[in-house]
C-alpha cells in the first residue's frame, strides 16, 4: 500500500496512478472521482476518469449484493392456493405433475 500523504496529485502521472489507484478506493468511501486532489489529473486524462467511472459503478453494484434484502412473505393468496391443493390431496383428488 503506497503512502497517500507522500503522492504528488498536483504533478502525478499516468504510471502514479495506475500504482495508486487500488490505495485511493481501499482508503475513500468508494467515490475516487469527486477527491479533491484527482481534479486536476481526471481533467487532463479522460481515459483514467472513464476507468474510474467504471471501477465506481462496479464497486456500487458489488456493494449493493452485500446489502441485506428485506424478507418477503408469500402472499395470503399463496399461502391459501397451497392450504386448497393439500386439503384437495387430502381428500383423493387428483394431484397435478406440475402444480
Amino acid at each position: 500500500m503506497s503512502d497517500l500523504n507522500n503522492i504528488d496529485f498536483e504533478n502525478m502521472t499516468a504510471a502514479d496512478f495506475e500504482t495508486v489507484l487500488p490505495d485511493l478506493f481501499a482508503s475513500g468511501d468508494g467515490r475516487v472521482s469527486e477527491d479533491p486532489r484527482l481534479q486536476k489529473f481526471l481533467a487532463a486524462n479522460p481515459d483514467a476518469a472513464a476507468l474510474v467511472r467504471d471501477l465506481e459503478t462496479i464497486a456500487t453494484h458489488a456493494r449493493s449484493l452485500f446489502d441485506e434484502q428485506p424478507e418477503v412473505e408469500p402472499s395470503d393468496d399463496v399461502w391459501l392456493n397451497i392450504q386448497k391443493k393439500l386439503n384437495s390431496e387430502d381428500e383423493g383428488g387428483p394431484v397435478a405433475a406440475n402444480a
